[in-house]
């Protein structure tokens, strides 16, 4: 585990307890979800980078017309940028996310032998994470994503949207907080939890964010945070 003064100033009205509260509680929201497949540490690499601000469905087709068409990482660099913009073209910001992508699968293709990122799994996890920010396009969202939704399975909190904005109303985090701060304060607080604990809270928090606690509307009075949500609607 890795924690920084930075990671704690992430923080703030809640912690460890009552994280540990809401995974109980979010727990219908992540059975109404269902499971998140592990992908390979590239396969989730790849998925994470062409689902940004993209709804899930289309995400997960423009990426298995990718797996279809191409089959492995070498073919799809191999393919080259206007090839893969024709799979992933419905996605948003498909261009730059092509352009990314490429540039990402060169980087590791120059580096890592069959593209093996399985030796992400034994780095200590900060070394892990900067290791795969250093890559074209890959933030925190997409390193986290990685390694904790992939067979890596590793502690780390993927933090999307969704799950940001969700943290930012209840006060686990400032409402000027990024993703980054978010993950590294949720990260920080669960020390023993491990790498499915964090993926479960994920696909739980996920989904509240997409159904009662959207951009653009609350559903409060059948929020199971509602009791500890300082932006709550009475």
């Amino acid at each position: 585990m890795f924690y920084t003064e930075t990671m704690q100033s992430g923080f703030g009205f809640y912690g460890h307890d009552d994280i540990i509260r809401w995974q109980q509680a979010l727990e219908p929201m992540r059975a109404l979800a269902g499971p998140l497949p592990r992908r390979s540490p590239i396969g989730a690499l790849v998925k994470s980078m062409i689902s940004g601000r993209t709804k899930d469905p289309v995400s997960l087709a423009a990426y298995d017309r990718l797996v279809a068409r191409f089959g492995t990482p070498g073919q799809v660099l191999a393919a080259g940028r206007a090839d893969v913009l024709r799979c992933i073209g419905a996605v948003t910001h498909a261009e730059d996310k092509a352009r990314y992508l490429i540039g990402a699968l060169g980087r590791i293709a120059a580096e890592r032998k069959g593209f093996d990122l399985g030796f992400l799994g034994t780095l200590p996890l900060g070394e892990a994470l900067a290791w795969l920010e250093r890559l074209p396009g890959v933030g925190r969202k997409v390193a986290a994503a990685t390694l904790n939704g992939s067979t890596l399975d590793r502690p780390v909190l993927i933090v999307d949207g969704h799950v940001l904005r969700v943290l930012q109303r209840t006060g686990f985090v400032r409402r000027g907080a990024e993703g980054r701060d978010a993950s590294e304060a949720v990260t920080a607080a669960m020390p023993e939890w491990r790498g499915q604990d964090f993926l479960d809270f994920h696909i739980g928090t996920k989904k509240l964010g997409q159904t009662l606690c959207r951009f653009d509307g609350t559903d409060c009075a059948r929020c199971p945070l509602r009791t500890d949500c300082r932006a709550r609607s009475d």
